[in-house]
């Protein structure tokens, strides 16, 4: 026996505690006394915190660091999707086509039907830009102006935006979480969009359905003039505004249909931005270039204006890509030394069906979140923790990244504490505590995807087929993508349940 081998042990669970207590208590602390500070720098101190609790448990330093990096080698293919997608945000706004989104969704604006039309055109931005948050901060601030002059509830008005804008970035495949959940399950990104539509769209509508009810109310006054200073904004600072300028949202959808992997269809799409700048908006090659790299500048008198375009560009997405690493970092580093393992391990040994598993991953998703504050960590460190039990009980791996979806990007706006839910409550007006109960789409999804799997209903298998919401099993167009030997197992497990009769067969 090699008496210089140390043997190493799982934390117990004071100890496993400890790293997230101590970022809890950072965010929390910035959260009360209106720091303002972002989450790098304590994510990256909790890494610290978390190699010294796995010194202690026997690890060193050296594998723990490498834990951390292979981490964020997973998820490189995502950090390099994100860094392009800031390109392709940059390019469709300088050709005009985010813009025009925003002016034709305005035009149909109709005050009977206000809180359905915000979530819907909020989705639908949302899906064009990829980012709740500057839907937020434009269309947002907008609606709340317009909504308040109705006399609507404003809590209820930020629940309406919310709920469009998160499922909107919750479907973009310019979205960062979208593109880092897909990354983190090892799936296709428009594998993963697709699986999406079996329970988020369901839940969108009965969210709308909801809206619609509270529209049916009485309202006396309406104020267009927020809408129409900033549809005169647009038309007035580009050279051409057209429909033709949609081109290349459809584009998105042609490329999501075909399944062009990620990061040639985002180049193509950044391209195809870049072409039509030049040809409707009179834009140079030079402009073009810079615009890729450091975003779209325009100067307006009008704020929201002003939010909407000046955006994009590779360099605005190096906040969110350093937050990744160190985030991806810590995961990788509290999975190595078992911290969560420690915590919900227990959990995952008593899991037997599909829907156990989905329970399981969803509330995960929402305790890293909760407590680790940042909803990036709510994707890597569930992922990192039950793909191998997709894959054993014979379910995809889009089945997985839309789990974490569920459970991890609708979640965050929820956090009093966390960066999104703070930034939200900060740009719309209104305390987090209050929205929360009118963020119909957030709180309906994972309810949706836990209560329709009690029968069967809408869980991905490994071989491409699918249950519906009803439980009915259906033919699918082919497996979601997964590493090789991860797809291997996972069939394997299929076919055994399947001749053991435990799922149907085709």
């Amino acid at each position: 026996m090699n008496e210089n081998v140390k043997t190493v042990r799982l934390p117990n669970k004071v100890e496993a505690l400890i790293p997230i207590i101590f970022l809890l208590t950072i965010m929390i602390s910035n959260y009360v006394f209106q720091w303002g500070q972002d989450p790098h720098i304590p994510v990256t101190l909790s890494c610290g915190v978390a190699m010294l609790i796995g010194r202690l448990c026997g690890y060193t330093f050296k594998d723990m660091l490498a834990a951390g990096l292979e981490a964020v080698n997973q998820s490189l293919e995502a950090i390099i999707i994100i860094l392009l997608v800031g390109c392709l945000i940059g390019s469709f706004t300088a050709c005009g086509t985010i813009p025009s989104v925003v002016y034709y969704g305005l035009k149909l604006l109709s005050p009977g039907i206000f809180l359905p039309f915000v979530t819907v055109m909020c989705a639908v931005v949302g899906i064009a830009l990829g980012s709740a948050w500057t839907v937020s901060a434009t269309l947002g601030i907008a609606f709340m102006a317009i909504g308040t002059t109705m006399g609507l509830n404003p809590a209820l008005i930020a629940g309406a935006i919310l709920s469009g804008a998160c499922c909107g970035d919750k479907f973009s495949p310019l979205s960062d979480s979208t593109n880092l959940a897909a990354g983190s399950a090892q799936t296709g990104l428009f594998d993963h969009v697709a699986a999406m539509i079996t329970t988020t769209f369901p839940s969108l509508i009965i969210a709308i359905c909801i809206y619609a009810f509270f529209s049916f109310s009485s309202i006396e006054a309406y104020d267009p003039t927020l809408a129409n200073e900033l549809s005169a904004s647009i038309t007035g600072h580009y050279n051409y505004m057209s429909p033709l300028l949609l081109i290349p949202i459809l584009m998105i959808i042609i490329v999501a249909v075909i399944k062009m992997p990620a990061i040639p269809s985002i180049v193509l799409l950044s391209l195809v931005g870049c072409g039509f700048a030049v040809v409707f908006q009179g834009a140079g090659i030079a402009d073009c270039i810079k615009m890729l790299h450091l975003g779209y500048e325009a100067e307006s008198t009008n704020e929201l204006f002003y939010k909407l375009v000046n955006r994009g560009g590779m360099n605005s997405m190096l906040w969110t890509n350093n937050l990744v690493i160190v985030a991806v970092a810590f995961g990788g580093i509290l999975q190595k030394i078992g911290a969560v393992e420690s915590i919900l391990g227990g959990l995952i040994h008593k899991v037997k069906t599909p829907l156990q598993l989905i329970v399981v991953t969803i509330a995960t998703s929402m305790f890293c979140i909760t407590t680790m504050c940042d909803q990036y960590l709510g994707l890597i460190i569930p992922s990192s923790m039950y793909k191998e039990n997709f894959d054993k009980m014979g379910l995809s791996r889009n089945m997985l990244s839309r789990t974490l979806e569920d459970g991890g990007t609708l979640w965050s706006p929820l956090v009093p504490w966390s960066s999104c839910g703070s930034y939200h409550s900060a740009v719309l007006g209104v305390p987090t505590l209050s929205y929360i109960p009118y963020c119909f789409m957030n709180l309906i999804n994972p309810v949706f995807a836990m209560v329709t799997a009690i029968w069967g209903g809408n869980i991905l298998f490994a071989d491409g087929s699918r249950t519906n919401m009803f439980g009915k099993l259906k033919k699918g167009h082919g497996p979601a993508g997964a590493p090789e030997e991860a797809h291997k197992i996972a069939m394997e497990a299929l076919v055994e349940k399947r001749k053991a009769g435990i799922y149907k067969s085709i």
